[in-house]
């Protein structure tokens, strides 16, 4: 016999033999079940049982329910006479005598066989006639109950960077847009005239203004090794970031104490590093000996998060989200999840970008997108004006640093608002320009709305995405009226009026404005509305001069490429939020 058959052979006995025995029950015309039946079987079994004892216990005994024993020992005499031998629960000859080496050398198998005590009747199984089996599997330890937090998990906003065209500091920047001070200048860090084919450069010279940063300094903040190196949107993120970790208070002691498994970063882009990319490509022209090796990482959408994490020590959730120009909405909104789930307790979290590149500027002028009022840049971007012909490319970063709120009172820490949550949406209609009734829009807001709980007429201030194209401004103006149009008091302005439309990176400045509204009680005026459109109620825009205004709940909505749409609030941090 082989080493499978001889090891198999009892087990295989005892399927055989349960099966044969009810169905020589059946044939025989009893009931196996009768109290007759059963009393034989109880005798039969207690004599053998004794005999296994005289024998000295060689004999292996299973309890199973079958018909009777005498037509069974019949059947097997008849012909099935080595079957019959293992139908008595005896080891086969062949298995006895077997000599073989076995796989796992001397294991359970190397053993000589023993015999089994006879197994418990199961009472159910048994008393009904039917052959029954215990699985050889190991026992599952229950699973560990998680903990339920009973306890509410708030977000505010303890810190804030920036970097922009108004201003690198969250004070300066928002003193320039109260003051309706436009940072849309013409082009100067690179020549448009100089691109080396003539339809690009037709194209380049066109357009020539933007909202660009005339110049930044990055000394204590980045790395000089890196700096020489690293694309510009990841230069804007590592400074915003820090500066916001320097504005909420973490000071080298501060930050000794922090769980840096429950601190996390998520700050995204919507279009990464363009210029280390573009740079690469010119130089694999040459060789890819030629290639910066660090082109690749530092071109990537996540690397900015990543090297401010490495930077910070910081071991929490590390990602970025990349959703055009919604980027930041939907960053704030999962890293303030990640703090409401107790995953983390701080997140810095926005978004940055730096596209006023040749590639990047040509690519939006191809797919006409940028207005081409180059002889004012200071009047090219005019929310909801008649006479507006297309946003204007902006860059920079915008960080906040998100906390829970115990943890941020339990340091100290100052609260600038508080985080009351958001909703996000697609168009699902068209690549770039949204759906002509404004639903997905109008969906977002009634989603953000219903998800935190605010009621809409607490909303009274709303930093609209108004980024001066025909389509968009109208869209989103009739979602906003037909949500709030009711609030006689509601008033609505447009950031990207003084600083162009800073792409990824967008959504996050404004939620900075949008913090400096509730923390100053001022809304800065949106510029260059000389002509509203004739839907377009003036009454709810803030233009011409800044307007006092209490904060009650703040709107700051951000729409990108492909649909998408976000929509996030902001409040007063009060201790209670019973009203």
């Amino acid at each position: 016999m082989t080493l499978t058959g001889a090891a198999a052979a009892p087990f295989c006995s005892w399927l055989i033999a349960a099966y044969l025995s009810r169905t020589v029950a059946g044939l025989s015309g009893e009931d196996p079940g009768s109290k007759q039946n059963i009393s034989r079987r109880r005798s039969r079994r207690k004599h053998r049982n004794a005999q296994g004892a005289v024998n000295g216990g060689s004999s292996l005994v299973c309890s199973y329910s079958a018909g009777p024993v005498g037509s069974l020992v019949g059947l097997c005499g008849s012909g099935l006479s080595e079957l019959g031998s293992c139908l008595s629960f005896e080891a086969c000859p062949e298995y006895q005598s077997a000599s073989w080496t076995p796989f796992f050398g001397e294991g359970v198998m190397a053993l000589r066989p023993k015999p089994l005590r006879a197994a418990r009747r199961h009472p159910k199984t048994a008393a009904q006639g039917k052959a029954w089996a215990i699985a050889l599997q190991p026992l599952r330890e229950p699973p560990e109950k998680k903990k339920l937090m009973t306890k509410e998990r708030r977000v505010v906003v303890t810190g804030m960077g920036v970097v922009s065209c108004l201003g690198h500091d969250p004070e300066i920047f928002y003193n320039n847009l109260l003051e309706g001070k436009s940072g849309i200048t013409e082009i100067e860090n690179f020549n448009c005239e100089d691109f080396p084919t003539g339809l690009l450069t037709c194209v380049i010279t066109v357009q020539r203004i933007g909202g660009e940063i005339k110049s930044l300094s990055t000394d204590g903040w980045v790395s000089p090794k890196f700096a020489k190196r690293m694309d510009k949107f990841m230069l804007y993120l590592l400074t915003a970031g820090k500066k916001a970790v320097a504005d909420a208070g973490m000071t080298p002691e501060v930050m000794k104490e922090l769980d840096k498994g429950k601190c996390g970063v998520l700050i995204g882009s919507a279009l990464g590093g363009m210029q280390v990319f573009n740079d690469a490509v010119e130089a694999l022209r040459v060789s890819y000996r030629k290639m910066n090796p660090f082109c690749v990482p530092f071109a990537t959408t996540n690397m900015g998060s990543a090297m401010l994490a490495m930077d910070l020590g910081w071991m929490g959730p590390s990602y970025s989200i990349s959703t055009a120009c919604a980027t930041s909405n939907f960053c704030i909104l999962s890293a303030a999840n990640h703090i409401i789930r107790g995953e983390a307790d701080i997140m810095l979290s926005g978004g940055s970008d730096a596209a006023i590149i040749p590639i990047g500027l040509g690519g939006f002028v191809a797919c006409r997108a940028l207005s081409q009022r180059n002889n004012d840049p200071a009047k090219a971007s005019r929310p909801w004006d008649q006479d507006r012909d297309g946003f204007v490319l902006g860059e920079g970063a915008g960080v906040l640093v998100l906390e829970e709120l115990e943890h941020a009172k339990e340091r100290g820490a100052e609260i600038y608002a508080e985080f009351l949550g958001g909703s996000s949406t697609c168009d699902a209609y068209h690549m770039t320009e949204p759906h002509p009734k404004g639903t997905g829009i109008l969906l977002c807001i009634e989603k953000a709305l219903s998800q935190t709980g605010v009621k809409r007429q607490d909303v009274n201030y709303v930093n609209a995405h108004a980024t001066s194209t025909k389509a968009g401004d109208v869209q989103e103006y009739r979602a906003l009226m037909q949500s709030f149009g009711q609030n006689p008091v509601l008033k609505m302005n447009s950031t990207k009026s003084m600083i162009g439309h800073m792409l990824g990176a967008a959504g996050a400045v404004e939620a900075i404005a949008t913090v400096q509204a509730i923390r100053t009680g001022w809304i800065h005026p949106t510029i260059n509305v000389e002509q509203p459109e004739k839907d377009v109620d003036m009454d709810y825009i803030v233009s011409g001069k800044k307007q006092r205004l209490n904060v009650k709940v703040a709107l700051s909505n951000s729409f990108g490429f492909g649909g998408h749409n976000s929509s996030i609030l902001f409040a007063p941090y009060r201790e209670s939020t019973e009203n």
